[in-house]
């Protein structure tokens, strides 16, 4: 039998109390930015719109559908590079 571990803990990056309070800065800076406001605002909407799509996936405004996180993240596979400073409808 199998057992696997849903720890998350595990993914978690090593940083010194420093780097970490500096990494959430940073993050946060980013996450306020007005692109991403819109995008987190656009997949909200959509969310409720269709609460039964959006159970336990993510909203890909590149293609504009629901996805499983795993498949909602590197650009279908062609790397974040090419898609940097993309400007997706989020109306």
């Amino acid at each position: 039998m199998l057992f696997y571990l849903r720890n998350h803990t595990c993914m978690t990056q090593k940083l010194s109390a420093t780097a970490r309070r500096d990494k959430a800065s940073r993050d946060k800076a980013y996450a306020m930015t007005p692109g991403r406001r819109a995008k987190k605002t656009h997949a909200e909407r959509e969310a409720r719109a269709n609460p039964s799509a959006a159970k336990g996936k993510d909203y890909d405004h590149k293609d504009q559908k629901w996805k499983t996180p795993k498949a909602n993240r590197g650009n279908d596979g062609e790397g974040t590079k090419k898609e940097g400073n993309k400007h997706y409808n989020t109306k």
